[in-house]
């Protein structure tokens, strides 16, 4: 069983930044792959981006590239967002979640290849 606690979120405006972080308990966090995803109200849920067991591999969505960059502290069971430019559209409501594991580059977009979700951190872009 592993839990997740995001934090980090808020309020920012247009082309702002925030750090988000999602701590998880348990003592293997480094073998986890990591992912943060989003909703928005009335959207489905979308990936964000991933990052492999070591941090040495990460997928990003393209509406984030060059702009968030998701990084891990294994010795601190912490994964990281950080959001820079942030854009209207970047508002949702933003999930972590882990996959115990590898994920092959062809399921790392899918949310049900991933086994533990967050609760979630507000994200609010201003225009």
């Amino acid at each position: 069983q592993v839990q997740l606690v995001e934090s980090g979120g808020g309020l920012v405006q247009t082309g702002g930044s925030l750090r988000l972080s999602c701590a998880a308990s348990g003592r293997t966090f480094s073998a986890y792959s990591m992912a943060w995803f989003r909703q928005a109200p009335g959207k489905e849920r979308e990936f964000v981006v991933a990052i492999s067991m070591s941090g040495a591999t990460t997928n990003y969505a393209d509406s984030v590239k060059g702009r968030f960059t998701i990084s891990r502290d294994n010795a601190k069971n912490t994964v990281y967002l950080q959001m820079n430019s942030l854009k209207p559209e970047d508002t949702a409501v933003y999930y972590c979640a882990v996959k115990y594991g590898g994920i092959t580059i062809a399921a790392v977009t899918r949310g049900d290849v991933y086994g533990y979700w967050g609760q979630g951190t507000q994200v609010t872009v201003s225009s």
